[in-house]
């Protein structure tokens, strides 16, 4: 039996250890682009070999997607549920935001980039479910705090949830995990910017 485990557990680790390799190359080269042979030759086996694991490489994408995704939106859940007051919850947002760009960085550009390809076809609809999930998320932690006063009353909350949509996850191009700025540090940058502003504070 303690054989069979560890068994499982490597076949389950070297799955894993595929699913990065493939996520890689469809992240710096374009899904469409990548072959099987590429996924295959960046492992370092041969193209048969990485079907005894995948049937395709849209199970591939399909896989690095839906468990990136799994994982982002429980911890979204996670903080909606939480008790935690209106501005905390919408900070932890915005830092669970950069960490998952810090640990998911080709996972979260193949989604920014794939995203309305893959959409096209069936297999792939639930993308268009999640960028819908993701808008709720965001528009309820901007209600909550206009109604908590945390947030102007005047907020224009589509206005600043598309805000902070497209100035978070646009960072995938240009943020490099183990820089000179952490992702926690960047987050803080962010929110210090989407919360206090950037022009000067008057002295009284």
């Amino acid at each position: 039996m303690p054989e069979a485990a560890d068994g499982r557990a490597q076949t389950t680790s070297r799955r894993e250890q595929l699913l990065a390799i493939a996520a890689e190359q469809f992240a710096t080269k374009g899904y469409k682009f990548t072959t099987v042979r590429d996924i295959a030759e960046a492992a370092g086996i041969l193209s048969g070999s990485l079907y005894h694991h995948f049937d395709s490489k849209e199970s591939m994408v399909d896989e690095v997607l839906r468990t990136f995704q799994a994982e982002l939106f429980g911890r979204y859940e996670a903080i909606l549920a939480s008790d935690a007051d209106a501005r905390t919850k919408l900070e932890q947002a915005v830092e669970v935001s950069f960490e998952t760009i810090d640990r998911h960085p080709h996972e979260v550009a193949i989604f920014q980039n794939e995203a309305a390809h893959l959409g096209a076809f069936e297999r792939f609809a639930y993308l268009a479910e999640r960028n819908r999930e993701s808008r709720a998320v965001w528009i309820t932690l901007l209600e909550d705090g206009v109604r908590a006063g945390a947030l102007r009353a005047e907020l224009d909350v589509e206005l600043t949830y598309r805000f902070i949509r497209d100035t978070v996850w646009v960072a995938v191009a240009w943020y490099r995990p183990g820089g000179r700025r952490s992702h926690t540090e960047v987050a803080r940058q962010y929110l210090t910017i989407l919360l206090d502003g950037i022009a000067a504070r008057e002295e009284s």
